[in-house]
């Protein structure tokens, strides 16, 4: 009755076969059935009893159920991460962890906004409230005045084993839980005994491959302190005085800077092709969108889609540098002739409408050619094309948690994922780069540091984290807007001078700052007056203003003392 069009009879004939391969390889549904639930319920049972050393639980779950009948409860588990606080950590933040175990993990309110209010206990003014904070379906707003928008979904398949699901407790036991929890309850609970499957489905006559019945024991079982037992025993901590996480309190707002030096701009980077190397420069124009050519370009595969860092690391090989006088962008990478594209905007060839995770709707853009897409996808080993976006449809700010942002609504940005500027202070990097050498064998050169976290402005302030209290800056003429912090992923894991990979990165990052991944700010330009030129340089004075909207004031004398 629904249909639009003709019946998709081939998808129709399809089912049969597909059924009948399902019970040659699995022994049919029922096996299935067991296989998964079993699984779900080993997991549930350790995830459920994963305590800090305080007694706090690591995880909340959200279940109708206590996983004890498979004809009630499927192959999935819903929760939320909680640090030893009590408090609920990002689903975005989990999510971007798991990926660098190469876990897949679904994220926020799974199409079923009303059991998410239920299980979250939002009332309809919390929902109000996060969509007026810039909330929507499907973006990384995960948490909004510190309660959760969302959670996070794990789901088992036929395919999935034991392995898996050592896995993904692995995991959450790794990241969550240092080596002073003394115990990891999982390693008392034995790996499952498994059914016999009939000889004639010799595809699994491993047994590990399907159909176990995961027996715990109940002296097992006791090893594991229950729910019950600790879930009103356990207070919140003392926070730490010295930890990197109170660096900067999310209440108290200082008066003015220690030693009242001044805040400068130290580097300047924009990235012409989105996610490939950074072109250094000492001084640039400013544009509507941003940096000039900042992300105006990007590499997408053979359907159109963006191609990242995240699924291709050696874009970060690709070097684009823009020379402002010829007029040519040069494209440069080892073992490849230089390659030049014109930088005016040839809108005549625009054709491409290409649907990508940039900014999560159409971004109107024209190709460049045949000439450079075969040039990228020699280098990359794969086909690919370089596009542009169309000077005529740019794209409008996302409506993301811009609070305070009264003329970021109608602000144009070009290619990039949240804001126009993205800025990270040396202070908070060499304090950051104290907790990453002592997790590495080798310790990371702050230059590789700070290439890797991809800014457009580097600053040196006194404090680390201190930018995290702004709520404006200027810098010389210009005027900028503070958007919120930047939630990091894992490209930060990947050397952008070799294109290798390293998740101990971002864990540092976690584990130093609280189990959280901000690292540097989003900026928005404020509309420029047409007096002034608009151009930023190294060297240039960086003047913040509070949240509170308190000017930063140095210290008329060497005897004056910050009030905050």
């Amino acid at each position: 009755r629904f249909e639009d069009g003709t019946v998709s009879f081939l998808d129709i004939i399809a089912l049969k076969h597909g059924f009948d391969v399902l019970e040659k390889l699995t022994g049919g549904m029922e096996k299935i059935k067991q296989h998964t639930f079993a699984l779900a319920h080993y997991t549930y049972t350790v995830l459920s009893n994963l305590k800090y050393a305080n007694g706090a639980p690591v995880v909340r779950i959200y279940s109708d159920t206590d996983f004890s009948n498979p004809d009630v409860q499927g192959p999935i588990i819903n929760f939320n991460v909680l640090d030893e606080n009590g408090e609920v950590l990002g689903f975005s933040q989990v999510d971007n962890m798991a990926s660098l175990h190469n876990i897949h993990v679904r994220t926020g309110c799974f199409c079923n906004t009303g059991a998410c209010q239920m299980h979250l206990d939002m009332s309809n003014e919390d929902i109000q409230r996060n969509l007026q904070a810039g909330h929507v379906c499907g973006d990384n707003i995960d948490l909004v005045n510190g309660r959760p928008t969302g959670s996070v979904r794990i789901s088992f398949g036929y395919m999935s084993s034991f392995e898996d699901a050592q896995t993904f407790l692995n995991f959450i036991i790794t990241t969550r839980l240092s080596k002073l929890d003394a115990e990891i309850p999982f390693q008392s609970v034995t790996k499952p005994t498994t059914e016999s499957v009939p000889d004639d489905h010799v595809s699994f006559k491993n047994a590990d491959k399907l159909s176990p019945i995961l027996q715990i024991s109940d002296r097992e079982l006791r090893n594991i302190p229950s729910e019950t037992e600790t879930s009103g025993s356990w207070q919140p901590p003392e926070p730490e005085a010295e930890s990197i996480r109170a660096a900067v309190s999310e209440t108290a707002v200082p008066m003015c800077r220690k030693g009242g030096k001044p805040i400068t701009v130290t580097k300047i980077y924009l990235y012409p092709i989105k996610s490939c190397s950074a072109f250094e420069v000492t001084e640039w124009p400013v544009g509507n969108q941003g940096l000039l050519y900042d992300r105006n370009w990007m590499v997408v595969n053979q359907n159109g889609v963006c191609m990242t860092q995240k699924q291709e690391p050696m874009l970060c090989l690709v070097n684009p540098s823009i020379d402002l006088k010829q007029k040519m962008m040069v494209i440069q990478a080892e073992g490849m002739d230089p390659i030049s594209v014109p930088l005016e905007d040839n809108a005549g060839k625009e054709a491409v409408i290409c649907e990508s995770k940039v900014c999560s709707h159409r971004v109107k853009t024209y190709d460049c050619g045949e000439r450079i897409a075969g040039w990228l996808s020699t280098f990359l080993g794969r086909p690919c094309r370089l596009i542009r976006q169309s000077s005529d449809m740019k794209s409008k700010s996302h409506q993301k948690n811009t609070k305070g942002l009264s003329s970021a609504t109608n602000i144009s940005l070009s290619l990039v994922n949240e804001a126009q500027y993205l800025l990270i202070n040396v202070a908070s990097i060499l304090q950051l780069k104290e907790h990453i050498s002592a997790r590495l064998k080798e310790p990371l050169e702050i230059e590789e540091l700070i290439r890797r976290f991809r800014a457009n402005i580097v600053i040196s302030a006194p404090a680390s984290f201190e930018e995290e209290e702004w709520a404006e800056i200027s810098i010389g003429a210009l005027q900028f807007q503070v958007v919120g912090p930047c939630s990091r992923c894992q490209i930060i894991c990947i050397d952008q001078q070799s294109g290798e990979r390293n998740k101990e990165i971002l864990q540092s990052l976690s584990a130093a700052r609280g189990r959280k991944t901000n690292f540097g700010i989003y900026l928005m330009n404020q509309p420029l007056h047409s007096s002034f030129s608009g151009i930023l340089s190294i060297g240039s004075q960086v003047l913040p203003v509070l949240k509170e909207n308190t000017e930063i004031q140095p210290p008329t004398s060497s005897k004056e003392k910050c009030s905050g």
